[in-house]
């Protein structure tokens, strides 16, 4: 006997996405599509199509402190890189003094 395949529409999908969007936080992937019943691969395959960033919560504390961490070290990579322009100019100022003064025709 054949098997009973479980259609749904693209509204549905939409909406499930959605849904699991704003549950992630609170649930895992697993116990979304436990709830509503349907293949967690359908979900994961749902999710892939559908997703819409706009539609998930502000992300997690540990997310934003990670976020917060990274931001941290590349201003102090940008501080270190300023400081490196800084002393090559002043190298380049020096060098071309230096020019000048030994390109100067001697009396």
């Amino acid at each position: 006997m054949g098997e009973y395949r479980q259609r749904y529409s693209e509204q549905f999908k939409q909406e499930t996405v959605k849904f699991a969007q704003e549950q992630q936080q609170k649930k895992t992937m697993t116990e979304i599509a436990e709830d509503l019943k349907i293949p967690l691969s359908c979900l994961h395959e749902w999710m892939a199509k559908y997703r819409e960033f706009g539609n998930e919560p502000v992300a997690v504390e540990e997310r934003v402190q990670k976020l917060e961490q990274e931001l941290r070290e590349k201003e102090l990579e940008l501080k270190a890189k300023d400081r490196e322009i800084k002393s090559t100019e002043e190298e380049l100022a020096i060098v071309k003094k230096a020019v000048h003064i030994f390109s100067r025709p001697k009396p």
